[in-house]
């Protein structure tokens, strides 16, 4: 490690470099509030015609927020004696990079950058940003080629020990939780998950029994039913490691994380006896049916109804994209149970039973079919679209026994299931990082490993660096939701960096294989298609980006 690698007096740095972004972000909110405010009320073809720079927005309070919690993180880990070097490289790291990216401009994706004037933000006070003597520092030297050496340094052994710095978490049972999981994905998912994929088949069902026994999908729903009682800051750190492994394993928990929130706030007395405890022994495995055909996002204009009869509804419609459709036990249906009703006061949530599907016959109920879609990746659960004539529900089956609810239900549950996606995209990006770090120390060219070469060894470093960032937005988006506080811009910004950090992290680490990396034999190409999803599924990177700024201005 070289000696002129850490920056002295980092904190003071930092503190300084945050000070000095306050009035910067100030001007770009205030610009655009101004910009999209008609008689004093946020306009939604003003939102519209200023997209760009409102999406934008999200972006630069994402990169904000990251830098006040990294700083947040650092604090932490000092207080209990663990700030050590790799941490401090980190650190420095990010806050170089993203002050030099907030100032030259930020990637929302390829090809569209975010620019402070863009925002709004006067030419001089820009200039007053990057002239600050320690935003200037770190954004000079904090990410240099030294540092980045120096992490790669500092990582060597990482892949041996599974520590790529510390997380930060001041919990012992969650460490324990980790390394728990940890050990099981190294063992039962690791060496199985890319022969999965390139068969195309289900997750095997025993895979399924032991995530139970572990009590996967029974880890948030309280203890009165079953479950495990743990927060979502626990749920992070389950599905990030299951999601190291493979995506598919991780977002099995989602389905029963979406399905136990709606029922737990939602259902009624009855509702959560007979379901939450089934839901957290994995007896019954649920999906989620939102999406239709030609609405995506759009839920106002959903169509797949379902009209009253006797003691049954009879469902009618289309669905789309619905994971793990042919296995699932229950549906939690999105429909619309009042069609005189526009938008979204006439949809109700429906908690439609169905018989467990086979590879010959997947959809074996009376009144419902489904076909496969054929995906890139993401494919341990497979995708289906599903049709309704006459499917019939049971009235008793309607969450919370009120119609119209439906919206209002699946509201609720954004936050963790945000929050969950966002533990996914780290989990996939961490897996990612460690892909390509292996392969760079294995191969051998012009008589040295890859990772010798400084445009190897500094992918695998900012992969360490940006990594950390998005496990700690995530992890910020979590404790929050455990402290019963707001936080679904804070959710949606994890899910907004996760998922771009986990589709750099693939990108970068195929990149490192070279030629190798586009064979289907190396897991990178699939890690490649499955991290491409994350910036597409649980909202879209736009939808996220308006969630976060909607949000923001409306508080």
């Amino acid at each position: 490690m070289t000696d002129n690698a850490l920056l002295p007096d980092l904190e003071r740095l930092c503190d300084d470099a945050l000070s000095a972004l306050s009035p910067v972000y100030d001007a770009a909110e205030y610009a655009l509030r101004t910009a999209v405010t008609v008689d004093g009320r946020i306009n939604a073809d003003a939102f519209d015609d200023h997209q760009f720079a409102a999406h934008g927005f999200a972006w630069f309070t994402t990169y904000v927020t990251a830098l006040g919690q990294m700083k947040a993180w650092a604090s932490r880990l000092k207080d209990q004696d663990k700030f050590g070097t790799l941490e401090h490289l980190i650190l420095q790291s990010a806050f170089g990079e993203y002050l030099a990216q907030i100032i030259g401009g930020i990637p929302m994706s390829q090809g569209e950058i975010i620019r402070l004037s863009t925002l709004g933000v006067a030419d001089n006070l820009i200039a007053s940003l990057a002239a600050n003597p320690s935003v200037a520092t770190l954004a000079q030297y904090g990410n240099s080629d030294a540092a980045r050496r120096a992490i790669a340094t500092e990582i060597e052994d990482s892949l041996d020990t599974g520590r790529f710095g510390e997380t930060g978490l001041e919990d012992e049972t969650l460490d324990m939780v980790r390394d728990q999981f940890r050990r099981f994905v190294e063992e039962k998912v690791s060496p199985h998950a890319h022969g999965w994929h390139e068969r195309d088949e289900l997750i095997p069902i025993e895979i399924v029994t032991e995530m139970s026994e572990l009590g996967v999908f029974g880890l948030t729903i309280p203890e009165e039913f079953g479950g495990l009682g743990m927060g979502k800051t626990a749920m992070c750190v389950v599905t990030e490691e299951l999601s190291r492994g493979y995506i598919g394993v991780g977002s099995l928990g989602t389905r029963s994380e979406i399905a136990a929130e709606l029922i737990r706030l939602g259902g009624t007395e009855a509702q959560k006896e007979h379901y939450l405890p089934k839901l957290a022994s994995g007896e019954i495995l649920p999906t989620a049916v939102f999406t239709e055909p030609n609405n995506g996002s759009d839920l106002a204009h959903l169509r797949t109804r379902a009209v009253k009869d006797g003691n049954t509804y009879k469902v009618t419609g289309n669905k789309t994209w619905i994971t793990h459709a042919a296995r699932s036990d229950l549906m939690t249906l999105l429909t619309r149970t009042n069609p005189d009703e526009a938008g979204y006061r006439g949809l109700s949530m429906l908690l439609a039973e169905k018989p467990r599907g086979t590879d010959d016959n997947p959809f074996p109920a009376d009144g419902m079919s489904g076909g496969e879609i054929e995906v890139l990746g993401y494919r341990g659960m497979k995708e289906y679209e599903l049709s309704f004539d006459g499917f019939e529900v049971p009235t008793e089956n309607l969450l919370g026994g009120e119609e119209g609810q439906g919206f209002k239900q699946l509201m609720a549950t954004f936050e963790s299931a945000r929050i969950q996606t966002a533990a996914r995209a780290v989990g996939v990006a961490q897996n990612a990082l460690e892909i390509g770090m292996r392969y760079a120390k294995d191969r051998i060219q012009f008589s040295k490993p890859l990772y010798a070469f400084p445009r190897v060894y500094g992918k695998v470093a900012w992969m360490v660096v940006e990594t950390m960032i998005a496990r700690q937005l995530t992890y910020f988006s979590a404790f929050e939701k455990d402290q019963d506080i707001r936080c679904d811009i804070e959710a949606g910004m994890a899910k907004l960096l996760g998922a771009r950090v986990a589709w750099s992290n693939a990108d970068n680490a195929l990149q490192i294989h070279g030629g190798n990396g586009y064979a289907l034999e190396y897991q990178i190409s699939r890690v490649l298609c499955d991290a491409r999803i994350l910036n597409i599924f649980e909202g879209a990177a736009e939808i996220q980006a308006q969630v976060v700024t909607r949000g923001i201005l409306g508080r």
